[in-house]
């Protein structure tokens, strides 16, 4: 379950965020930087990810490749396990004989 940066309210997505989707509730654009986890007003160009290229607009729907929306779960995680687990997980299945 994700949650729009606008009107706060809860929804959930099937497939990958495209940038003409917008949020059921208020319209918003989804894909823009307010609505990405890499969205850090204090951060320099407002973004954590120091890679992207800078962003003007934060609340329009933009083309950057490092756009993940905030409160996704990654693929293949599974939503219960914490990030202890899952990398005790990796490092067992890295030296398993």
């Amino acid at each position: 379950m994700m949650q729009c940066a606008f009107c706060k309210k809860g929804f959930t997505l099937k497939d990958k965020v495209m940038r003409h989707d917008v949020c059921p509730h208020c319209g918003w654009d989804l894909r823009c930087c307010k609505q990405c986890k890499f969205y850090d007003y204090n951060a320099y160009n407002e973004c954590q990810e120091v890679m992207a290229e800078r962003v003007i607009e934060k609340e329009r729907a933009n083309f950057c490749e490092y756009f993940v929306l905030r409160g996704s779960v990654p693929a293949g995680a599974d939503a219960g396990t914490s990030k202890k687990e899952e990398a005790k997980k990796a490092l067992e299945a890295l030296f398993k004989k």
